[in-house]
């Protein structure tokens, strides 16, 4: 067997230095008399939401951001949740909202994510913010492509003129992925569950980026030697095992760069967050929890 060739980028350590960035962006603001706000909405039960949401909360800890917990019944009506998102609009405490997705069948997701004032639209999923990106000018880009562009940037991995592919084109992660990446002047190819011979596609990025939800859907002889590899993909086996959406052991022999699932892209959505919370601070003062 061939010795592993491509460098491992470590989510968590490149996590924890904008974590201690952060800090100290928090710190100043206290001095300010300012304490960065995020309000969380958590509608129903689901145990991976509750967990994400605890993530969440203990990440604002750790940095110094004041994180409130809104919790509803599975069958909640749309316009409470409504009613509380324009609440927080209004309340100059909070600088950020977040409804952990999904909601439940009977409140209409797009409904509710447009409610949410794009200045405190911390998770970078309104419209305006999504339409920004189009143009350049978002408020706050959303968590998960942002975390992978800072991955990118601390490796010092080249993204102007590079070909780039991403498999997967939800709107949290694989359009607003490669909007952003198109801005750094990549030629940006989107593939999707739709994509006719996959192979054809990936085998010319010089990075990969994957976010489809399918665990070894990419395999060593779809990627090219040398190219950089970003798993977003999460999933978990029978067997309880996280993998990715990447074959991890098979590609990092044919792969210059890697992350790995879990302790890759993971960790940098949460930090993304807490950047975006601490800029909407940062460009309101005058929203203080003092």
């Amino acid at each position: 067997m061939l010795a592993p060739t491509a460098k491992i980028i470590d989510g968590k350590a490149v996590s924890a230095k904008i974590r201690a960035k952060c800090k100290e962006r928090v710190a100043d603001l206290k001095r300010r008399g300012v304490v960065p706000g995020l309000a969380v909405i958590l509608v129903g039960s689901d145990p991976a939401s509750a967990l994400y949401v605890r993530n969440k909360m203990r990440a604002c800890a750790d940095v110094g951001i004041k994180s409130l917990r809104y919790d509803f019944p599975s069958d909640v009506s749309a316009d409470d949740v409504l009613a509380t998102i324009n609440d927080l609009n209004a309340n100059q405490d909070i600088h950020g909202i977040l409804v952990q997705l999904p909601l439940p069948p009977q409140i209409a997701t797009a409904k509710v994510l447009r409610a949410i004032s794009a200045e405190k639209d911390v998770d970078g999923f309104h419209l305006y913010n999504v339409g920004g990106l189009v143009v350049g000018d978002t408020v706050f880009p959303p968590c998960t492509p942002y975390g992978v562009v800072k991955l990118l940037e601390h490796e010092q991995i080249p993204v102007e003129g590079r070909n780039v592919v991403v498999v997967g084109a939800s709107n949290i992660v694989g359009k607003p992925m490669a909007l952003m990446l198109m801005q750094q002047d990549a030629t940006v190819c989107i593939c999707h569950a739709k994509t006719r011979d996959l192979a054809q596609f990936t085998i010319l990025a010089d990075i990969l980026v994957v976010a489809a939800g399918r665990p070894n859907l990419i395999l060593p002889q779809m990627v090219k030697t040398g190219a950089a590899v970003i798993d977003v993909g999460i999933n978990r086996l029978a067997d309880g095992r996280l993998v990715g959406d990447v074959d991890f052991e098979g590609v990092r022999q044919k792969a210059s760069y890697i992350t790995p699932v879990p302790g890759g892209v993971g960790p940098m959505t949460v930090t993304m967050l807490l950047v975006n919370t601490i800029a909407s601070a940062e460009r309101h003062p005058d929203r203080s929890l003092v």
